[in-house]
């Protein structure tokens, strides 16, 4: 009894003074989250479920497809989604996470361990979704809308490089291309689904293939004769008051042109001007409280409303009238509200169809729930390093807080162009 009570006391002892034993680890876990820990956790929980099934072959059996069904009146025109929604949850997974997984690898820290694991899988996963052997292939052939998600994933293929595209297999690469054109068979609509055959011929020239010059240069000019002023485009000849701009237009056309801009002279820079006024509209845009307002369809795409603003945060390009500190507080405040909201994950960490928690009323007869991972390309800006100032510039109110709380504040102006 007397050595067990000496055992007892030693033991104690050591979780005092270790630094990673108990007492310091519930210390730590008191600790308030930093923004980049909130923005790297959200992120590897969303991310997570699609990249870990896909790579354990495991996607098509374990991911539930939650869509609106036969009695949704647009139902005939766009059928069951079930086809189409492992490759929209991986085009849109890689397109969102891809900066953060270009980062130097890290074992050293919680964010490196993070991003190095969802990398590892993603690789893994995308070896499966190319085996055509494999329970979790992918074909890229199966209708129209893997034009839409072919195109998202070669937009994240874009923005890793290094890391993703050049930690494939050489199999695995040539894979990826041979579907990528197989979309070429599908004609897109005459609206924000022209730049996704623009994207594509984009990777395709990026990645040293063969690419179609007349399906980027169509997309990119017509988008370009939508331009209504003030940083908005049309999606198409009418204006409509949505999200696309954010979801699609302006971060498809900024990337595009990042590869082809030589065929575009002065164009980019035009481009990315609209972009910086973009982002400056949805910073103030956000509440108080950390809310955007819930305006036109694809809703439940979340905080891919935010792309503009994390692709401006991520390019160094946020406008003058934006401190970095105020639009990481504003960002992480939309996050919060976003996924810690109760309803928005089921019980085994999918994603549910909503706005702010389980809305399945909200969705569109062309949704499910591989299309909710859209919402992931909010987080590009996780693609800087945890020493830029971006994370460690002090954190500020944002636009609409120190209006509402009186304090000074800049005036807002359109731009011309």
């Amino acid at each position: 009894m007397k050595s067990m009570k000496c055992l007892l006391a030693v033991a104690l002892a050591a979780v005092c003074i270790l630094p990673d034993g108990w007492a310091a680890r519930k210390k730590q876990a008191e600790l308030p989250k930093s923004d980049r820990e909130v923005w790297a956790e959200t992120a590897y929980k969303i991310a997570y479920p699609v990249l870990s099934n896909l790579a354990a072959g495991t996607l098509h059996a374990n991911m539930p497809i939650e869509q609106r069904g036969p009695s949704h009146p647009e139902y005939g025109a766009y059928g069951d989604r079930t086809k189409y929604a492992y490759l929209e949850a991986l085009g849109r997974t890689i397109c969102g996470i891809a900066p953060w997984l270009e980062l130097s690898v890290d074992t050293t820290t919680r964010d490196g361990k993070m991003r190095k694991e969802l990398l590892d899988l993603s690789i893994r996963g995308l070896r499966n979704a190319m085996d055509t052997t494999s329970a979790d292939y992918i074909s890229f052939a199966v209708g129209y809308q893997a034009l839409v998600d072919a195109a998202h994933l070669a937009q994240g293929l874009r923005r890793a490089p290094k890391n993703l595209w050049g930690g494939l297999d050489e199999a695995t690469r040539e894979r990826i291309v041979y579907e990528m054109k197989q979309t070429r068979k599908v004609r897109p609509n005459v609206s924000n689904w022209l730049m996704f055959t623009a994207q594509i011929e984009a990777f395709l020239r990026s990645v040293g293939e063969e690419y179609d010059q007349v399906r980027v240069d169509y997309p990119v000019r017509q988008m370009n004769a939508w331009y209504k002023g003030d940083g908005v485009y049309g999606d198409g000849e009418p204006f409509h008051w949505d999200y696309y701009n954010s979801f699609v237009i302006q971060p498809m056309l900024i990337d595009v042109l990042g590869v082809m801009g030589d065929g575009f002279p002065g164009l980019r820079e035009r481009v990315l001007k609209r972009a910086a006024r973009y982002a400056e509209v949805t910073e103030r845009m956000i509440s108080p409280e950390g809310t955007i307002p819930p305006l036109g369809r694809s809703l439940q795409y979340r905080t891919a409303a935010l792309q503009v603003l994390s692709q401006m945060a991520l390019q160094d390009r946020l406008p003058k009238s934006l401190s970095k500190g105020q639009v990481r507080s504003a960002m992480t405040a939309v996050i919060r509200r976003f996924f810690e909201q109760p309803g928005t994950f089921d019980s085994n960490g999918w994603l549910r169809i909503g706005f702010c928690g389980a809305q399945p009323e909200i969705g569109e007869a062309y949704t499910c729930t591989g299309s909710l991972y859209l919402c992931l390309t909010g987080f590009l800006a996780l693609g800087l390093p945890e020493d830029d100032p971006f994370w460690t510039a002090p954190g500020e109110p944002w636009t609409s807080r120190r209006a509402w709380s009186g304090e000074p504040l800049p005036q807002d102006h359109s731009i011309g162009d």
